[in-house]
């Protein structure tokens, strides 16, 4: 009785489960259950790993939770937290099973008020899409060799100087004018547009930079709005867009005719160095040289060629007096080879014509026999008794009389 007891005692205790098992177990509840969601709040605590991960706590005035970017996802953020900063972090709810320890780990960041603006730049970039204004058909050629160069951009931007050192580097031949504009703050993007459109009418460069340095999405915003792209599109100068930096895109990108990655790299898309022209120049009159010298060295060799050709008129005359001879000789051997052919054919034909010729027959013993017609005996048929035939033989002709015709053959 007392095993019985222990046996059912045993089979109601529950489990035993190890703190590993459980952990994993709440971790693969949570991702389960928690798709992939945007959660606000303010950074503190941020650490950047050796690895490149970064560790930091998201809070709001009420909770916090800690959050986890790994370096693959760190990398393409564009930007790095500090702490104070309001973000808002794209994550996967889960447990850190080795501590426990309740955690976002986060794939996408963006500043805290940015998801509307997206949200408001992607709609518009789909509109102008759909209306063909970032069609590549659209774009216009750069001059290759621009005399002119405008910017539009504000004074006080950082990014003009960085251009205009840029340019006199490369092509301080190169004549700049400027247009000045707001590139930030309300009504920035249509005194953009204005400046734009202003460079077009004037019509005094060839090409046309839009510049300005980086900054958050809110700083960049002027050059998302349409009546900037509406402006690029419009205009009769081809526009280069370097705007922000190399991760940076606006609007004014996809509208412009070519987009850069920085403003520097708009004024080193416009311009080639002159150095390097100038060492094209030497290369060419190198190669032009060469080919001078060559058609030169050949005209040379053309006219050896044709001199060595010239004959004096003695020398002419006796080539001509020898063709003339082997000419001659030429006729009189084909004549003599005819002649003989003719001599051959002619004999072999006196041949056969002898070999034809009735007298040899008749010189055989044979006879031509006639009858008193005059008419060829062929067949003893023709023949009767008493008539009277005449016989042509080789010296000579005999008429005789028939006695008797017999058509057996004789013996």
């Amino acid at each position: 009785m007392n095993t019985g007891s222990s046996l059912q005692n045993d089979e109601l205790t529950p489990p035993v489960v190890p703190v590993s098992a459980l952990n994993q177990a709440v971790a693969r509840i949570l991702e389960r259950n928690f798709p992939l969601t945007w959660v606000s709040g303010e950074v503190s605590n941020f650490t950047r790993a050796a690895s490149g991960h970064w560790y930091f706590t998201l809070k709001d005035d009420a909770a916090q939770v800690r959050a986890v970017m790994f370096r693959g996802r760190a990398q393409l953020a564009g930007f790095t937290p500090q702490n104070g900063d309001k973000l808002e972090v794209r994550a996967l709810v889960t447990l850190y099973a080795p501590r426990g320890d309740f955690q976002l780990n986060v794939e996408a960041i963006r500043r805290a008020g940015t998801g509307n603006l997206y949200e408001a730049f992607l709609k518009l970039k789909d509109k102008l899409a759909a209306e063909g204004l970032f069609s590549p058909e659209r774009k216009r050629p750069l001059p290759v060799f621009p005399r002119t160069i405008g910017i539009v951009t504000s004074l006080q931007a950082a990014a003009l100087q960085d251009v205009l050192t840029a340019l006199a580097r490369r092509a301080p031949h190169v004549k700049v004018i400027l247009y000045p504009t707001p590139v930030q703050g309300e009504g920035a993007g249509q005194k953009i547009a204005e400046a734009i459109a202003t460079a077009s009418r004037r019509a005094e460069c060839e090409v046309l930079l839009l510049c300005r340095g980086g900054g958050s999405l809110e700083d960049l915003w002027s050059f998302n709005e349409e009546v900037v792209a509406r402006a690029i599109v419009a205009s009769t100068i081809p526009v280069i867009c370097g705007v922000g930096h190399e991760t940076d895109v606006t609007i004014a990108d996809f509208a412009a005719d070519l987009r850069a990655p920085t403003p520097t790299a708009a004024a080193e898309l416009v311009t080639r160095a002159q150095a390097d022209w100038l060492g094209d120049v030497r290369t060419l009159s190198e190669t032009l040289t060469r080919a001078v010298q060559r058609h030169v060295n050949n005209a040379g060799q053309g006219m050896d060629k044709l001199s060595r050709r010239l004959l004096r008129p003695s020398a002419r005359i006796a080539r001509e007096r020898l063709a003339l001879q082997t000419l001659s000789s030429r006729a009189t051997h084909a004549a003599r080879t005819r002649m003989a052919s003719a001599r051959h054919t002619l004999t072999s034909l006196d041949a056969q014509l002898a070999l034809l010729n009735p007298e040899r027959t008749l010189a055989r013993g044979y006879a031509i026999v006639r009858d008193s017609e005059g008419d060829i005996v062929r067949s003893p048929a023709q023949l009767h008794p008493r008539d009277t035939i005449s016989l042509r033989l080789a010296e000579g002709q005999a008429d005789i009389v028939i006695e008797n015709v017999s058509t057996t053959p004789p013996p």
